[in-house]
């Protein structure tokens, strides 16, 4: 089971940018919370919006109103549209989800992380 994130790229501040993630592999059960997160240089990682698997959405403070989550659970996958791109959003983005494992002994849950994609915001 993996994540496989797409999308990214520069983009001028104002701009807008869409990132993708797609959770594949055939022991999949099910998908609890999926999410992103980005680290810019010399920054820890953090939280840029979650969804649960009923649509829940979380958004961090910094940019509400300007990024929206979407989830298609038929085909696991999460989307992010980021609006009004600012220079701070520039950072690695990391795809995360929460899943439900088929073992030989039941099920596991295991959260993984995707490999990053760069979004460069420039001014």
């Amino acid at each position: 089971v993996q994540l496989q994130a797409s999308g990214g790229g520069l983009v001028q501040a104002g701009g807008s940018l869409r990132l993708s993630c797609e959770a594949s592999g055939h022991d999949i059960v099910s998908i609890n919370d999926m999410g992103w997160y980005r680290q810019a240089p010399g920054k820890q990682r953090e939280l840029v919006a979650t969804i649960t698997a009923t649509g829940k959405t979380h958004y961090a403070d910094s940019v509400k109103g300007r990024v929206t989550i979407a989830r298609d659970n038929g085909v696991n996958t999460i989307g992010l549209q980021l609006n009004n791109s600012e220079p701070e959003d520039t950072g690695v983005y990391y795809c995360y989800a929460s899943v439900v494992i088929r073992t030989f002994r039941g099920s596991r849950t295991d959260d993984l992380w995707g490999p990053g994609t760069l979004v460069t915001v420039s001014s």
